[in-house]
């Protein structure tokens, strides 16, 4: 089939994040869209910008198989997005197929009844059960979307950095910060974190201390009310920013984001915590940048038995808008994205780690990201189980964390604060 955008074929390096698993979702990938007929155009709407190219070539192959059915990807500046997509679908010219949130800030949508319930229609149930949550309403258990990708945290580093100043990839937290003053001592920033923006600082915070906390095991017992947000072990997890601070850029809660991807690809700074969806945004930002992924040691302290963990969560699910003129075809569309043949695209063109069960991946960065959540895998707590109320607890964290940086609160008040945020609408499961 003849591409109707001749700039669909280009080659694209944009990234997020998810896990492959063992099994395969059912295909609908040949023959021809159910209900669709001649001539349906199906709109599909994202807040990823960057990631045009790469989903204009995905959706070739679809049309390719799917005679008579044209999809335009129509992506939206992402802190417009959520405020977009609501107008979009309370009125008759929204998408047929939107890119949705995940877990809780998918609740609102679900509850205003602009998505189709999928049950029935698609076959999650090999799926990991933490990524098919992220798909579910929280009142009524249905899928309401196909998720796209794990996200997960990451460490990248910068492999000629570390041989220049003779360091080795730390195995324990002494090591760690050693590597880091090291680097100081040499003009090198050893963290290329970003706090003016303080939706970061919560994944920062996985990064670089998620297994001071407990990973897993705390969620397990947060969740039950066993422990809560002001557990020393939380609290300590917290500090561990506070002692890491001297390592990141001066005045870090005035550094953008992007000022501190710079950083880092400018070879300024050596590492950056971040996720795995930056990798191809790093890549791109210099393509010569030798790449590397490490897992933080434990903090002293830690729990007994801790190591380093790779926090992950699911993000960027698709879903069928129930004003939508075309529902038959934009159903088998989502359809086809729990597929292995999307999945697959999703790792090669978008370079993601696919929410699909059996993808593999041919970028060595991106497979060692899957490898290690596959072995020290922990949920990104605050974004899968405290985003379900306000105020969430990515929220509280991410400003209780730049205040703190700031000077104006320790990482108990930081904690309390979160503690007493959540418990305004968390309740534990007992």
């Amino acid at each position: 089939m003849t591409s109707r955008h001749p700039w669909k074929h280009l080659a694209v390096t944009i990234g997020v994040g998810a896990l492959a698993l063992s099994a395969c979702a059912p295909s609908s990938s040949t023959g021809t869209a159910g209900g669709s007929g001649d001539g349906t155009t199906l709109t599909v709407w994202s807040w990823r910008v960057e990631d045009k190219a790469a989903y204009d070539k995905i959706f070739d192959a679809y049309e390719a198989k799917h005679e008579g059915v044209t999809v335009e990807f129509k992506p939206f500046k992402a802190t417009e997005y959520n405020k977009i997509l609501a107008t979009g679908l309370a009125g008759s010219d929204g998408p047929d197929v939107p890119q949705v949130r995940s877990y809780g800030q998918l609740q609102a949508t679900v509850a205003s009844g602009s998505l189709v319930p999928l049950d029935g229609q698609v076959d999650l149930s090999s799926w990991d059960e933490n990524v098919v949550a992220s798909a579910k309403g929280k009142t009524d258990g249905k899928i309401y979307s196909v998720p796209l990708a794990r996200q997960a945290t990451v460490l990248f580093y910068n492999k000629k950095l570390f041989a220049d100043n003779g360091i080795d990839v730390p195995t324990t937290w002494e090591q760690f910060t050693a590597a880091s003053d090291t680097l100081l001592g040499a003009g090198v920033t050893p963290l290329a974190v970003g706090a003016k923006d303080d939706w970061t600082l919560p994944i920062v915070h996985e990064v670089l201390a998620g297994s001071r906390f407990g990973g897993a095991d705390f969620q397990k017992a947060v969740l039950s009310g066993e422990k809560d947000f002001t557990d020393p072990d939380w609290v300590a997890s917290v500090d561990v920013l506070k002692q890491l601070e001297k390592y990141m850029p001066k005045n870090v809660t005035g550094v953008a984001v992007t000022d501190a991807m710079t950083l880092f690809t400018s070879g300024k700074a050596a590492m950056y915590p971040g996720g795995s969806y930056d990798l191809a945004t790093l890549q791109k930002g210099n393509p010569e940048l030798e790449l590397g992924i490490l897992q933080v040691p434990a903090a002293t302290g830690s729990p007994a038995g801790a190591e380093g963990t790779t926090a992950g969560w699911a993000d960027g699910n698709f879903a069928v808008n129930a004003k939508s003129p075309n529902k038959a075809a934009a159903t088998e569309l989502v359809k086809w994205m729990a597929t292995p043949e999307f999945g697959q695209m999703v790792a090669d063109e978008v370079k993601q780690i696919s929410a699909v069960p059996g993808v593999t991946y041919a970028d060595p960065v991106l497979k060692q990201v899957s490898d290690n959540y596959e072995k020290t895998g922990s949920p990104y707590l605050l974004l899968t189980d405290f985003r379900y109320g306000a105020p969430s607890g990515t929220e509280l964290l991410g400003k209780g964390v730049q205040e703190m940086f700031l000077g104006s609160k320790d990482a108990a008040a930081v904690s309390t604060e979160l503690d007493t945020g959540v418990k305004t609408w968390f309740q534990p499961t007992k």
